[in-house]
């Protein structure tokens, strides 16, 4: 399997993509230990969900404007966020986590993913209390980054879960994922041959969120990764070519997905840049102000 490893000393990062059948629904499985490059650092939504099992001191999250941060000893589950989280670190942190696809969490689920949308939850709360204790030693005692890993993909096979209409919900998401969102709903319900209604409830079940409501996640996640924050940015013509109605439309997208404007998000891109050249995580994280 590839594995990569990032390229700071502060941070070792190191990516493994996952064995069928996972490879359906995780995009990789990583391991994090370092020195976080801020001590708060905020993540617009992206089309993910996330499994974090924490081995080091706890970290805080808080989901959202407004809402107090709670603090996460063994981890935490999380659906795909419709809103920016901010992430606090200790001075070092040390865990392996699982970069789900939209999808992927719902069979290691016990309840409905809407019912944790921009709810993130404990691991103990979905595999219990000494599930995660025993996973959580088997990680701490194992030979390194790598065993970890493979360890953290043999617990998800193991309890992966047969769900209902995870097909239907995998392929139109599929659809909506291959176009970066520039697809009409309307267009993969009828080829999906089932109502709006049940495709609507179905992808809330599966993913927390309606089909329109990824698209839109895609379509944004896609517009800032094409931007290259070190040089000049035609904002109208990226709205443009990006299928935004204009580029007012475009700013109240930017707004709502990560609470700033869009060149605002450029200033505090280019000065992760500037601080921390060539960082592994520079790809989505912000600096929090």
């Amino acid at each position: 399997m590839p594995v990569g490893v990032g390229d700071t000393v502060s941070v070792e990062y190191v990516s493994k993509a996952p064995r069928q059948p996972l490879d359906g629904l995780i995009d990789d499985l990583y391991y994090l230990e370092g020195a976080p490059p801020y001590a708060r650092l905020t993540l617009p939504p992206a089309p993910s969900a996330l499994l974090i099992v924490n081995l080091g001191a706890p970290f805080l999250i808080r989901a959202g404007t407004g809402i107090e941060a709670a603090e996460y000893a063994d981890g935490c589950v999380a659906t795909m966020p419709t809103r920016a989280w901010e992430f606090g670190y200790p001075l070092r942190t040390r865990s392996v986590g699982v970069h789900f696809k939209p999808w992927g969490l719902a069979p290691f689920l016990p309840t409905p993913a809407a019912e944790l949308r921009d709810r993130p939850v404990s691991v103990e709360q979905v595999w219990g209390r000494s599930a995660i204790a025993e996973l959580r030693d088997r990680l701490a005692t194992a030979g390194g980054p790598h065993e970890m890993l493979t360890l953290i993909e043999e617990e998800l096979r193991r309890r992966l879960c047969e769900t209902a209409d995870l097909g239907l919900v995998r392929h139109t998401s599929s659809v909506i994922a291959a176009t970066s969102g520039a697809v009409a709903i309307g267009h993969l319900r009828a080829a999906a041959g089932v109502s709006s209604t049940r495709l609507a409830r179905r992808f809330k079940e599966l993913i927390g969120v309606t089909p329109k409501r990824l698209a839109r996640t895609y379509r944004f996640a896609t517009t800032v990764f094409s931007i290259d924050p070190a040089g000049p940015i035609d904002w109208g013509g990226l709205a443009a070519d990006a299928g935004y109605f204009d580029q007012a439309h475009f700013g109240h997208e930017f707004r709502a997905f990560t609470g700033l404007t869009p060149t605002r998000y450029i200033e505090v891109r280019r000065r992760f840049l500037r601080e921390h050249p060539g960082h592994v995580l520079d790809s989505w994280p912000l600096p929090t102000d």
